[in-house]
């Protein structure tokens, strides 16, 4: 793979800071390259350019910004294989999964091809004594995506394609851990038709987030990971004068009712709660089972299918579960099973140990289960981001409630019931950005809006939807009068309608 740079005016370029980052195959454990990262002046270069490209770019007619983004889509249905090996290869998905993950970026880019209607304003004749009102809404100028490991494909593309579209510039820092399908995915939209400099990507760590957050020429921010890290996106961005999304980490609960089918929802928890891992923010990482007779008989299913998960490296087809991103990551997990195990929880299914034949360098982990966890403990509060499941017992429904909204964490949850009352009451009462009614991972679709609540998200608006194109435009509005023989004289209070 060799060197990864940066694009920065529709042009690669390696990389001027003399820093640069490992790049590892997460299931054999060994680095596969190399990627430069961005100082001040790499990123200053890039936003010069984005900041050179906006003008045309803005008075580019929507309907034109449309025909490229239907031809990025083609691109992207072409060379989906192509994208989703460079996922399995740097981030470890399995590859059915990394082609999920891409589709699902690209209906944010199917929704981006119908910018022309998007961005209908509206219009008052007569507001007053011929006096006829418009408002429309224009981009807001540069935009930023700091994009996170675990969605190298699907996240970039929930940002760009509709600031785009919109008629901003953009950069784009995704991670440096795996940074070959953004980059691809950039030179596809040149190829697509996206003009020099409209789209830049500069790959780098912290240096490059802090000088994107603080350039002059920056006017909004959107972000993608770690709730720590968002906060401190968002605090600094602000202090900027900038618009900011920052998106942060989850603890998704299941509320599994009495009335629930178990079955489904045992399927429901092993796919969405070690499904890619466990690394997204959607995961389910504590089931709440009502009642120690729906605790015994979930933990009596879950047990023996996670024990069964067929883990390996993602290239297998067969394989429903792949490595962890990097060591570091894969050892912070056990970290926290190890926690959880010191903390009182009873560990039912302990995956540390697991080792893959002829992968024994692979950041793998086996899927782990505790029953008995209690909201003290640090398992309970705290994003492990792994394949990691809690159990957690309550008597009855209010006390359910309870501990979802009583959590720091509002980004999704779920309730598996057949009772109606049961689910509309819990989807009225919960405190959560995403609800799911016996659906474990309740992720919009893209012309819906998608985002928490609490510490899951900061700032005001949501991604993609209506939301996303509100985020990339701000409304101007234009009150005019032309002459027609009425003369109002001078006004010195407030205008009123007459």
């Amino acid at each position: 793979m060799g060197h990864i740079g940066h694009l920065v005016a529709g042009e690669r370029v390696a990389g001027a800071s003399g820093r640069t980052g490992p790049v590892y195959d997460p299931a054999l454990g060994e680095r596969i390259g190399e990627v430069a990262l961005a100082d001040a002046r790499e990123v200053a270069r890039a936003v010069a350019a984005a900041r050179a490209a906006l003008p045309a770019w803005a008075a580019t007619p929507p309907i034109r910004r449309a025909r490229i983004m239907f031809a990025f889509k083609d691109l992207i249905e072409r060379h989906m294989d192509e994208l989703a090996r460079f996922v399995t290869t740097e981030h470890g998905k399995t590859f059915d999964d990394a082609k999920g993950s891409i589709t699902r970026g690209l209906e944010v880019v199917e929704f981006a091809c119908g910018i022309p209607q998007l961005l209908k304003g509206e219009f008052s004749a007569e507001v007053g004594a011929g006096v006829d009102l418009t408002s429309f809404r224009q981009p807001v100028g540069v935009c930023v995506g700091i994009t996170p490991f675990n969605f190298p494909a699907m996240i970039p593309l929930w940002m760009f394609p509709l600031a785009l579209a919109c008629g901003n510039s953009f950069v784009l820092k995704p991670s440096e851990k795996d940074p070959s399908c953004p980059l691809r995915l950039a030179e596809l939209a040149h190829e697509a038709g996206v003009p020099p400099g409209v789209l830049n990507v500069v790959n780098g760590d912290k240096a490059a987030v802090d000088a994107l957050l603080t350039h002059p020429d920056v006017a909004a921010v959107s972000f993608v990971g770690a709730t720590k890290t968002a906060e401190h996106i968002y605090t600094t961005a602000c202090a900027h004068a900038k618009r900011c999304q920052a998106l942060g980490g989850a603890k998704n609960h299941m509320v599994v009712m009495p009335d629930a089918d178990l079955e489904q929802a045992t399927d429901a928890l092993v796919g969405a709660g070690y499904g890619s891992a466990g690394e997204r923010c959607m995961a389910v990482s504590v089931a709440v089972a009502v009642g120690d007779a729906v605790g015994d008989a979930l933990v009596d299913r879950l047990a023996p299918r996670v024990r069964q998960l067929k883990i390996g490296p993602g290239t297998d087809p067969e394989v429903e579960m792949g490595p962890l991103v990097t060591a570091e990551h894969r050892d912070k997990v056990k970290g926290y099973v190890d926690l959880g195990v010191a903390e009182g929880a009873k560990l039912v299914v302990d995956g540390r140990d697991f080792q893959m034949q002829g992968y024994d360098n692979g950041y793998f982990i086996g899927g782990c289960l505790f029953d008995e966890v209690t909201p003290e403990m640090r398992i309970y509060h705290e994003e492990i981001f792994g394949p990691v499941l809690s159990v957690v017992r309550v008597p009855d429904y209010d006390t359910a409630v309870k501990l979802v909204n009583d959590h720091e964490y509002g980004n999704g949850t779920a309730i598996f019931t057949r009772d109606g009352d049961a689910a509309r009451t819990f989807t009225q009462e919960v405190q959560v950005g995403m609800v799911g009614v016996n659906v474990p991972i309740p992720v919009p679709v893209a012309y819906h809006a998608f985002g928490g609540w609490k510490r899951s998200l900061f700032g005001d608006h949501h991604v993609h939807g209506m939301e996303g194109v509100r985020f990339y435009t701000r409304q101007k509005a234009v009150s005019a009068r032309w002459p027609t023989g009425i003369r109002a004289g001078s006004e010195f209070a407030m205008p009123l309608v007459r």
